[in-house]
């Protein structure tokens, strides 16, 4: 186990560059779309704001040499505020951070995309679905994909039952994420709706 997340770890920083190079691309392709200036300085805030969720509470997890943490519920609420794009770059390389700050670096690539495709799913389906309702079923969906992201890696690198001892923890931050995560989001929406057009 320790191996393998060692390993990982060596990858971690090309994981972090691809991540913003592919990040800078898309805008850069799409640059009639956005206010660019805009969306770099959201990207970088709601980056910090997943980073420092995730680095604030952990609690180890021994079968997996992993841990659980509530940065979920800023992946969520991030991506139904401004949308996949931002949710899957703040989810993705926030939450990779917040592994590396933590101490737990060969779990930062796993994460990335992990939390990644979190925050995209989060954020699409958020735009795509109206109201509270909406907001909820794209938080569950987003917590679906988190859990099950997770326990097909673990069950891949360390086997059934530490990737079964973990299941609960990981629950246990997709519940988390989607009731802090909706609630904060439907509160900014509805005091200040002029924060969707930032971007």
């Amino acid at each position: 186990m320790d191996e393998a997340l060692r390993e990982l770890a060596g990858y971690a920083p090309y994981a972090f560059i691809l991540a913003i190079a592919v990040f800078g691309l898309y805008l850069w392709l799409n640059r009639s779309k956005f206010r660019s200036v805009n969306v770099i300085a959201v990207a970088g805030i709601s980056t910090a704001l997943v980073a420092v969720a995730t680095k604030v509470i952990n609690v180890p997890v021994p079968a997996t040499g992993g841990y659980i943490n509530f940065g979920d519920t800023m992946v969520m609420f991030v991506a139904m505020v401004f949308g996949p794009i931002i949710g899957a770059f703040a989810g993705g390389v926030g939450s990779a951070i917040g592994d590396v700050i933590s101490g737990y670096p060969g779990w930062s690539p796993i994460t990335l995309i992990i939390k990644g495709i979190e925050g995209l799913a989060v954020g699409y389906i958020a735009q795509k679905l109206e109201g509270t309702a909406g907001l909820i079923v794209a938080g569950t969906i987003g917590g679906i994909l988190m859990v099950s992201g997770y326990f097909i890696f673990e069950y891949y690198a360390f086997g059934f039952t530490a990737a079964y001892s973990e299941l609960p923890g990981n629950l246990v931050q997709a519940v988390t994420g989607i009731i802090v995560g909706t609630g904060l989001a439907n509160a900014i929406k509805k005091r200040y709706p002029e924060v969707e057009s930032l971007l």
